[in-house]
């Protein structure tokens, strides 16, 4: 799955990365040919009928860029790089909107993923920290284990996990919006890039709506993922958003529901509920992976931030 990147003058560094890459024909033929499917550093060469050391600085440029990867594969004459691409869209709004603009972070909490207060999953299952697997997989019992608080990685087939965020901001302050934000795929067996799955977010206990993911992606290593973990098995996820304001709720910026910050009495309870859940009647009840800030793309647990 391809990343979309929105910019603005406030990511100077990413911008100015970006268009330096933007900026050579070659680089951009380099992007269209990667764009149909990976391929290592000397078909690249020979494709463009430019030198070896060429290439490898023009796909330098791209990777530091964030527009592809570069992975060491071993080859017939010691290591080689494999490049793919990462993105196919970039957006660039010039300024960011006013309201962002006012808005002000006031609260983050950063949630491991193994702190679910409840759960409900089915085969396939399991669990993965850092350093191993915890327990055994497809055994539903390992999920009481006092372990489960190192777990990087969670994966099911069906089922819920609910976790509880503190609400303790509201106190003396004027919240407009709360946003969440996690790694997150599909669950088949081994890996599947079309292996579509529903996976519906709730919010104490109101249904806001769905999250799609279109797989479960394995086609090459997570920036993140240890030595260990085996390259047959999921590897990497999306950055989803899920964000309450008092107008409605949004995923990855679309409005998807008119439930808002005083609708869900995010303030009148003890904590907030947050769940996460493949039901057994979605449209397409593909699982999901949950990943933390070892696994995966993105170095982040599930990230809850409030802001006035």
């Amino acid at each position: 799955m391809k990343e979309n990147l929105i910019l603005n003058l406030d990511n100077k560094d990413k911008l100015v990365d970006i268009c330096n890459a933007l900026s050579s024909p070659v680089r951009l033929d380099i992007l269209h040919f990667l764009a149909s499917k990976p391929a290592i550093i000397s078909d690249i060469a020979a494709e463009f009928h430019i030198p070896l050391s060429s290439a490898a600085l023009y796909v330098k440029v791209l990777e530091n860029a964030g527009l592809i990867y570069a992975q060491t594969i071993p080859g017939s004459k010691g290591s080689q790089k494999l490049c793919g691409v990462l993105v196919d869209h970039i957006e660039i709004k010039m300024f960011p909107d006013m309201e962002e603009k006012k808005s002000s972070l006031l609260y983050q909490e950063s949630m491991p993923v193994g702190a679910y207060f409840d759960y409900h999953v089915c085969p396939s299952c399991g669990m993965a920290s850092e350093t191993c697997y915890l327990g055994s997989e497809d055994n539903v019992r390992i999920f009481t284990l006092p372990s489960r608080f190192q777990a990087q990685l969670i994966w099911l087939s069906q089922g819920y996990l609910e976790y509880r965020f503190s609400n303790h901001f509201f106190e003396s302050n004027s919240v407009n919006r709360i946003k969440y934000s996690f790694e997150i795929c599909s669950e088949a067996l081994g890996y599947n890039n079309q292996w579509p799955s529903d996976i519906t977010i709730s919010i104490n206990n109101h249904e806001i709506g769905i999250i799609h993911c279109d797989g479960d992606y394995g086609d090459r290593k997570g920036h993140l993922n240890p030595d260990w973990w085996n390259p047959s098995s999921t590897q990497y996820g999306t950055l989803r958003c899920v964000e309450i304001t008092a107008d409605g709720c949004y995923i990855d910026g679309v409005h998807i529901s008119d439930e808002n910050i005083y609708s869900l009495e995010l303030a009148d309870d003890d904590f907030i509920r947050f769940k996460l859940e493949v039901k057994e009647d979605a449209r397409y009840a593909g699982g999901f992976n949950l990943f933390g800030e070892k696994f995966g793309d993105y170095p982040q647990n599930i990230v809850m931030e409030a802001f006035t």
